[in-house]
């Protein structure tokens, strides 16, 4: 297939996803760090010294960023790649940034002829190279369709919500409610259970074989049990995401007048969380970040996401 996508930032997630990619269609990539570059070019991904070139003509532009205001610098700021996306390309969008940016970015967007494809992502670095992911698309029908070669390739679940921009925003949220709730619920369990006395790792298997058992509870109990061993747990994801991702559902609550108590209190137990580790990293704004490969100790709670 002669179809281009440019992949910015080739860290955790969006090295595997890159390197899946690669199997079918042409792949361009840049990250501001030369041993991730490394990597992606043993992958088969043809890497650039900028990001604005590796965006030149292509398809489709694989974004993934920490927040709306990283978005918005990537796209439109003093190194932004914008204006190098050809007429009729669309940038796809696969972070979780709430629905406040997204109409200012789909106007910027269009001034150049280009679309954006609201397509936030859960699942991991793992299911991102195996194209196991759960997407969720709210995009013009048009656009979707210039998408889809590489939606198709990294989804094994996609659900198109909406057909504008700003849907699979909204949805991410709601999904990002439940996943937040679900994590500190895990937490509390399993810290009920060492309280009581219980053998953890049956309880941990009795509760997965009943109704009370969830995905999270699942993914992220072992590794709460790893956590107090010998050689502690491996650490999969940051604990600050989290802190943004439920302020991003909490922010979204009070503006539809909702009260969300749950989801409230879960967000307070992540803000503590990372008040006892050390302060979250400050990020600066570029075309290419990329997240470590490893996470900081501010990560490495009771909460072990």
């Amino acid at each position: 297939m002669n179809y281009k996508v440019t992949v910015l930032g080739l860290g955790a997630m969006g090295l595997p996803m890159a390197a899946r990619l690669a199997t079918r269609l042409t792949v361009h990539g840049f990250d501001i760090a030369e041993p991730r570059l490394k990597l992606a070019e043993e992958a088969g991904i043809k890497t650039f010294s900028s990001a604005r070139e590796a965006a030149e003509g292509a398809d489709a532009l694989l974004l993934a960023v920490r927040n709306g205001e990283q978005l918005d610098d990537v796209l439109f700021g003093g190194n932004g790649v914008a204006s190098s996306l050809k007429p009729g390309a669309v940038v796809i969008l696969g972070s979780t940034v709430g629905t406040d940016a997204i109409p200012a970015t789909v106007a910027r967007l269009a001034e150049f002829g280009v679309a954006l494809v609201d397509a936030p992502l859960s699942g991991g670095p793992k299911r991102a190279g195996e194209g196991d992911l759960l997407i969720v698309v709210g995009a013009e029908p048009q656009a979707l369709e210039t998408a889809r070669p590489v939606l198709e390739l990294l989804a094994s679940t996609l659900t198109v919500v909406g057909d504008k921009p700003g849907d699979g925003q909204a949805l991410k949220t709601v999904n990002q409610l439940l996943c937040g709730i679900h994590i500190a619920a895990a937490a509390e369990a399993m810290a009920l259970a060492d309280a009581l006395g219980l053998d953890q790792a049956k309880t941990l298997a009795a509760l997965e074989a009943g109704a009370a058992g969830s995905f999270m509870l699942s993914n992220r109990g072992p590794r709460i049990l790893e956590a107090y061993t010998e050689n502690g747990a491996e650490v999969l994801s940051r604990l600050d995401i989290f802190v943004k991702d439920m302020g991003i559902v909490g922010k979204a609550t009070r503006a539809a007048g909702l009260a969300a108590p749950v989801a409230a209190a879960a967000e307070q137990l992540y803000l503590l969380g990372q008040a006892q580790g050390s302060p979250p990293p400050t990020i600066p704004p570029s075309s290419g970040w990329s997240p470590p490969p490893s996470a900081p100790p501010s990560t490495r709670s009771r909460l072990h996401l």
